[in-house]
């Protein structure tokens, strides 16, 4: 078997036509869900970046017991599982936080990885005295800053050093990809994972892209929004949706590469594609930039997904309904290697829902650590907020104490205490760390933390925007009923019921 895992970060799906998005082209998404399995009812698991590839690693969700970290000792890694069984994995990316301290045991699960680098604030190119006049004038004041190790500082540095269409890192790892499938396309077992940052934040892309997207603003460069709510001008929240259109449009057409790729070498009769995101992004919705801080609306929890397997040519442009999850990518790509998952997997194989030989779920959880814990049955979204958002009983649990870009204060840790084994630990005992105001990147309690964090349903059936919440007790209570057994399934802390006000 043969197969490619193409991961996108921050790919809204009503961005691509295959979805009803109008407002970017994407002839090649919309080409791949004439030949795949379109799902229509994917959902994430947990959030943000890292998180969520913790649980396409492992098949379990961990929001409810970690912040965003590295996967553990005692985790099970589809790749690592590929390897031992011997099928070879190549990972290419150019998604830097897994080069931090708080996605450092990640990439080393595969065979072999290429790092391909620029993007954001990548720690990159060197400059000891940038041109901090001519970038003043060059990006608007909102995402300017001369301070080092600052975000903005670095991408204006890092951005002196792409210019031009074949720059674009991106662009680079399907390169990198292709040089793969030059080597090693007729070669038996191999899972190829091509995962790029774009269309994530900052929204830049080639020229030749943006101009399908002209618009009034004639400012400075404004391509990065804030985790914030919207106050900008008209024309600016104009500018950044362009500028984000126009880095979809770049994603499409990558794709569009790879699969000229394997048209011209006549890949599709054995070779698996499996195309998704990790998460949304809110682009003014709700009147609320970006995720985390906000209510985890559907712009940022309903994600899409397509596959196309040699075997399936019978489901060839045909819809899935299945509610599922982000957790079902390592089930599935051990399912295409006749793999079964280990005891601790909680996801179900894709490969099995669209054949109907998986009992359909009938809800699935979601969410950010120390925010509320969401719920959809497909119909209803539930989002449960905590009584006291920075209240008490909230800890992570881990033995790789790290936050994104930093490991634990020793300020955090003197509070740790030694938890006994949960079930997915395999006997192994837990650090249980407070998490308070010393956690500072914990969303929760960060500058501004959570907003907008009252318990509310919305019905989807006559509300897919969630503009309107409703009121109804008996829906309610069944969907906080069917949240405590998933979340006993999950084996959550036992004080984050407390925490929720569950039962």
């Amino acid at each position: 078997m043969k197969a490619i895992f193409v991961l996108f970060d921050s790919l809204n799906r009503k961005s691509l036509g295959c979805y009803g998005g109008s407002a970017v082209k994407t002839p090649h998404f919309d080409r791949l869900a004439a030949r795949a399995v379109c799902f229509d009812n994917h959902y994430v698991g947990s959030l943000p970046c890292m998180p969520a590839r913790r649980d396409m690693h492992t098949g379990r969700l961990s929001f409810l017991h970690r912040a965003w970290g590295p996967l553990e000792p005692f985790d099970n890694s589809f790749a690592e599982i590929l390897h031992k069984n011997g099928v070879y994995s190549h990972l290419v990316s150019d998604h830097y936080h897994y080069w931090e301290d708080g996605g450092a045991t990640y990439h080393n699960r595969y065979d072999t990885f290429e790092f391909v680098r620029g993007q954001e604030r990548d720690p990159w190119k060197a400059m000891v005295e940038p041109p901090w006049q001519r970038f003043r004038e060059q990006y608007h004041a909102v995402q300017f800053s001369e301070q080092r190790r600052h975000k903005f500082a670095q991408y204006m540095i890092n951005r002196e050093f792409i210019r031009d269409y074949a720059d674009f890192p991106s662009v680079k790892c399907f390169d990198a990809g292709f040089e793969f499938l030059d080597c090693n396309r007729n070669a038996r077992d191999w899972l190829l994972h091509v995962e790029t940052f774009d269309p994530h934040e900052p929204f830049f892309a080639p020229d030749r892209f943006r101009a399908d997207y002209p618009t009034a603003y004639r400012g400075p460069v404004l391509d990065w929004p804030p985790y914030a709510r919207v106050t900008e001008a008209p024309d600016e929240c104009e500018e950044l949706r362009a500028n984000y259109c126009a880095t979809v449009a770049l994603c499409d057409h990558e794709l569009g590469r790879l699969m000229d790729y394997m048209d011209t070498h006549a890949m599709w009769e054995d070779t698996a594609l499996i195309v998704t995101t990790d998460h949304g992004f809110l682009l003014g919705e709700h009147d609320w930039w970006a995720k985390i801080l906000m209510p985890c609306y559907n712009e940022v929890a309903h994600i899409p997904l397509l596959m196309h397997h040699p075997a399936l040519g019978h489901l060839a442009g045909s819809r899935c309904n299945a509610l599922t999850q982000t957790i079902d990518i390592a089930t599935t790509l051990l399912d295409l290697y006749g793999q079964p998952p280990p005891p601790e997997n909680q996801g179900i194989s894709l490969l099995d829902t669209v054949q109907g030989k998986a009992a359909p779920r009938e809800a699935l959880i979601y969410g950010v650590f120390g925010s509320a814990v969401n719920i959809t049955d497909g119909r209803y979204t539930y989002f449960r907020y905590p009584r006291d958002l920075k209240g008490p009983d909230l800890y992570q649990y881990t033995l790789m104490p790290t936050h994104m870009r930093e490991r634990f204060s020793v300020a955090e840790l003197a509070d740790a205490t030694l938890a006994p084994p949960m079930p997915f630990t395999k006997g192994v005992p837990l650090l249980k760390v407070p998490a308070t105001p010393k956690s500072p990147v914990f969303f929760g309690h960060g500058p501004g933390g959570q907003q907008d964090t009252s318990t509310v349903m919305y019905d989807l059936a006559g509300d897919p925007a969630q503009l309107q919440p409703v009121k109804d007790v008996a829906v309610e209570g069944r969907l906080a009923a069917e949240m405590m057994r998933l979340m006993r399934a999950n084996d959550a802390p036992v004080e984050s019921f407390k925490r929720l006000g569950l039962a």
